[in-house]
This record gives C-alpha cells, structure tokens and sequence, in this order.
C-alpha cells in the first residue's frame, strides 16, 4: 500500500511567487465585474502595486536559513534570488511601457479589417487583458530560475510562454503582422515544449529521478546509461536554447521582435532572457556540472556561431525592431559564455550581464514607441534619419543604450562584457574569448551606424516625428537610462552585491 505523503510548503519563500499570482488572479476578476472605464487605471496600479510588493517580499526572505520552499521541488538560494530580483526590477519597467494603452488592439477577437474592428476603434476601446496577462508571465518567469525538478521547470515553462504568445498577437496596427508573431511564437515555443519533454524522459530514465539533485547523483555515481544522459541533455538543452534565441534554434525570433506590440517586445526581450539563462545556468552548474566535457565541446560551438551569426546579420537589416532581435541572438550567444565557465565569476558576471542588458533593452524598445507617424511606430532606419535634429535627448538616449549594446566603457554593456568574457577566458575558452571580441566589434559597427545616422544625416521630411504619448513612457526611459549609465560609471555596489550572493545549491 503506497502512504501518502503530504508536501512540505514554505509560503514565506514562496511569498514573491504567490503574490505575482494573487495579482494576476485579482487581474481576471477586475476584467469580469469592474466598470470598462476605470478598468486600465485600476490594472496598473495592481499591476504595479503586485509588483512592489513581490519584490518587497522577495527581499524580506534573503536571509532566511531555510531554503527549500516545496520540498525538492523549489529551492532559494543566493543566485536564484538575484535573477528573480532581476526579474521584478525589468518587468516594473517595462510594465509602464505597457500602460500606453494606444500600442494594443481595440478588441483582440476581432478580425483584422472587420466592422467589428472599425466600430471598436470608434468607440476608442482599450485591452486591459494586458496585466493578468504580464502577471502571470512574470510569475513563470519567477518560478523558472528557482525551479530544481524537471517537472517543476516545465511548469514554469509553460506558464511564462502561454501569456506571451497571446500578447505577441494584440497589436493595435499592422494586426495580421501581429497574429503572424503569435502563431509563429506559439509554433516556436510549441517545439521548445517537445524537445524539453523529450529530454526529461531521456533524464529520468538514465537516473530514475526528476530532481537536479537526484541526476547530479546520477552522473557522479556513473551507473546509469550514458546514451540517455547524453541525449537528455541534448533535447534539455535545445528546449532551453529555443527560449533564449540561440542559432539555430533562434528561427521565427526576429519576426516575432517585429509583429509583436514594441512593449511586449520589450518584456520578451529582456525578462524572459533572464529566467530562461537563469533557469540554464541551474541545471547545468547544479545537474550537468560532472558531465561537464560531455556537454562542453557543442555549447561552446553553439555560443561562437551564435555571436558571429547575429552580429553579422545585424548588418544586414533596415528596421529597427529586427536590428534588435539579432543583437538579442548575438547577446544570448555571449551569455553562453557564463554557462560554459561554470565557476563562480561566470555565474556572477552572467547575473550582472542579464541585469544590465535586460534594463537597456527595455530602454531602447521604449525608444522604439517614440518614432512614429500618422500610420503608427516607424520602424524602418531610413526614416531615423536626422532624429537627432527633430529631438536631440531622444537620440542621445537611444544612442547611450546602442553603445551599452556595444558595449564601450562608461556604459553597464562594458561592465558585463568585461566579466563575462575575463570568466570565460578563466576557464580556458581562449575560442570564446577571441570570437566574443571580434563579433562585439562587428556589433559596434552597426550600432555606431544607426548613431550617425541618426546625429550626421539630414532628416526627411515624411511625416515621422517624435511622439511621447505618456509621462510612463518617459518613465521607463529614464530609468533605463540613468540605470545604464550608472552601472557603468560605478558598478562596485551591485558587482560586490552578486558576489556576496552569488551561489546555487544542490
């Protein structure tokens, strides 16, 4: 007879997590009983407010003894709590980026081009669904990196990416472009699903355990099958890979950066590129570590394919929006670099990377919203030509998170790049070391393209002009910006930070 044995839930450590997800609940209540008109302003003070006070919590539990939360299936630990910082600090601002309701569809069950459409537009309607939505994303995106049981991570998984997908579709213009980002973000995460599966069936059955802890044991007691272990890493990997936008598994990315709403993009781009690193580099320092040159050799040529990939089809594009999305791949590609280190100041430069990167991607998505003309955002840079000239501090702006991208010095870009690359080169990948170097050149090339551009051309006269729709676009902004500068001109406070966190448990 099998005794039931009932779990053992911390909710103090769980507290960050269930109250993103009381806020998202209270979210769909809101949107079934309050009144349409005071159903936005009443969102995003949740919203916000859910947020806050996550993180508030998230902070009140770092010093905790305990640190398994739901047995072995969530545990808290140092480097968990930072990317889940991370996480809630990039999601707040990004969140007012998403209160300029003018971005998103009137009615998302409409039909592009329908009546049903023209009439919601009329009546000048707003999609509010918007915030539940983010929230429970953001709740995924929490549980993903603290995570320490394969079953537990697919959770996560898929409760960051359903939300996504059905944002990626809710753009107000340019719709059939925005539901093409959504069914191809759902196709892409669709396959990510089915390799992650496969590779926990391959895991469990080379270890008979779904636990980090339990494969770890497994791949040091060595009496398991090595074929499973090595294709449950491999279809793992690849789900993960999906995720952060890695070639070759970074198919459809670009177009989903394009249709998507710029907002969502923003929150895409940055926050589920900390949780899925974040989740990335769990597995592999706590499960994978002893199997270490099994697993080496293919994500070291995954992570130089990946910059030299991004950073040279950058070159090629002429929006915006795309540009981004293959500085995304190229970034993801150098982030690689923290996982194969697998030492503490890979893991430590990996965190302060994310941050930084995360904080300057919604930044310049945020600039992205401001270029517009009488049709909606203009995203195509021949049309930035002379921004500097129509409104010089948001040219300067979009040009400080350029060169952060770059990553030239007085910018947190340096910051990261420094660390991540010094790690890398710590554990022996002079390859990752050169290559790194090299593409980061090649990026700065098409970064300093688009400054002048912006600063030496003539700007032309086709009705593009520089709108700021909200003091919460200005918002989000600003502090991108001022977090960018700073984190580069003085980083010691957050640097010393990580590293006096900085660790997982196993």
């Amino acid at each position: 007879m099998i005794e039931f044995v009932s779990p053992t839930l911390d909710y103090a450590l769980l507290a960050p997590i269930l109250i993103v997800l009381g806020g998202a609940v209270l979210g769909v209540l809101i949107e079934a009983f309050a009144p349409r008109k005071s159903r936005a302003s009443s969102q995003l003070f949740i919203t916000l407010a859910t947020l806050v006070l996550s993180l508030v919590s998230l902070i009140s539990v770092r010093d905790r003894s305990s640190s398994a939360a739901a047995m072995e299936s969530v545990t808290f630990d140092g480097a968990g709590m930072l990317i889940q910082g991370s996480i809630l600090l990039i999601s707040i601002i990004a969140v007012f980026l998403l209160a300029d309701q003018e971005n998103f569809t009137a009615l998302a069950a409409a039909l592009p081009g329908s009546d049903e459409e023209r009439a919601s537009l009329q009546q000048d309607l707003r999609v509010t669904e918007v915030y539940p939505l983010t929230l429970f994303a953001i709740a995924g995106m929490m549980l993903f990196p603290v995570a320490t049981d394969l079953i537990t991570l697919f959770v996560a998984l898929e409760v960051l990416s359903l939300p996504l997908y059905l944002l990626a579709g809710l753009s107000r213009r340019r719709r059939l472009m925005s539901q093409e980002a959504a069914l191809k973000y759902f196709l892409l995460g669709a396959f990510a699903s089915a390799f992650f599966l496969m590779g926990i069936a391959y895991l469990y059955g080379y270890s008979s355990s779904v636990t980090f802890a339990g494969i770890h044991s497994a791949v040091i007691g060595g009496s398991g099958n090595d074929i499973y272990l090595l294709l449950g890493i491999a279809f793992i990997s690849i789900g993960l890979l999906f995720k952060v936008g890695a070639v070759p598994f970074h198919a459809w990315s670009p177009d989903v950066y394009q249709g998507a709403p710029t907002a969502v993009t923003a929150l895409m781009a940055a926050a589920t590129k900390v949780a899925a690193f974040g989740a990335m580099l769990r597995i592999f320092y706590v499960s994978f570590a002893e199997a270490y040159w099994q697993w080496r050799p293919a994500i070291i040529a995954i992570a130089l394919i990946t910059m030299v990939f991004g950073s040279l089809v950058a070159i090629a594009q002429r929006d915006v929006k795309r540009m981004l999305a293959y500085s995304s791949i190229a970034h993801a590609g150098f982030l690689l670099s923290g996982v194969i280190a697998l030492s503490k100041s890979g893991l430590e430069s990996s965190i302060f990377y994310l941050f930084a990167y995360g904080i300057a991607t919604v930044g310049a998505f945020g600039i992205v919203t401001l270029v517009r003309d009488s049709a909606g955002e203009v995203t195509d840079l021949n049309r930035w030509s002379g921004l500097g000239k129509r409104s010089p501090w948001v040219a300067t702006a979009f040009a400080g998170f350029l060169l952060a991208f770059a990553g030239i010095p007085l910018t947190s870009g340096f910051i990261g790049k420094f660390s991540i690359f010094s790690a890398a080169y710590e554990s022996g990948s002079t390859a990752i070391l050169i290559t790194g170097v090299l593409s980061s050149a090649i990026a700065a090339f098409f970064y300093i393209r688009v400054i002048v551009l912006m600063f030496f051309k003539d700007p032309v006269e086709d009705g593009t002009s520089v709108v700021i729709p909200s003091i919460y676009t200005q918002i989000t902004i600003t502090v991108s910006a001022v977090a960018t500068f700073a984190l580069g001109i003085y980083p010691t406070p957050l640097i010393n930070f990580i590293q006096s966190s900085a660790a997982f448990l196993r």
